[in-house]
């Protein structure tokens, strides 16, 4: 397997890298909303999907592949009730308009590592 760590997305937060390789799939660890030079995390959940699926973008595209490869998303959200019709738009802004769109699972979770609204987990096609 290739571990696979992009310049372009917040480095991780312990020892693992953002992606790994086996055959001809890739594995992304957790990605969060967080901005990879100032730390910086974006107020409210439109904003930190959208900095979800950049940093999920930026990995996959450094690792020769696409969101059009996503095979398959796990979403984690800190605040399912409030925030999953939100969530849902934005997602739907990236992953409506491709037609082989990736299968989804969506939980409610009670914390994340770091004080974010949401956290991506993706399988994709390398």
């Amino acid at each position: 397997m290739d571990s696979i760590v992009s310049s372009r997305a917040p480095r991780p937060l312990g020892p693992y890298p953002h992606a790994r390789r086996l055959g001809n799939l890739l594995f992304l660890s957790g990605i969060g909303p967080r901005h990879r030079e100032t730390e910086e995390i974006p107020e409210g959940i439109e904003a930190q999907t959208r900095a979800c699926i950049e940093n999920v973008k930026a990995i996959l595209e450094d690792a020769g592949s696409s969101l059009e490869k996503v095979v398959d998303v796990m979403v984690f959200l800190t605040d399912i009730d409030g925030d999953f019709a939100a969530f849902n738009r934005v997602y739907g802004d990236y992953f409506e308009a491709i037609p082989t769109r990736p299968t989804r699972t969506t939980v409610g979770v009670v914390a994340l590592p770091v004080p974010i609204s949401i956290e991506l987990k993706v399988i994709a096609e390398g």
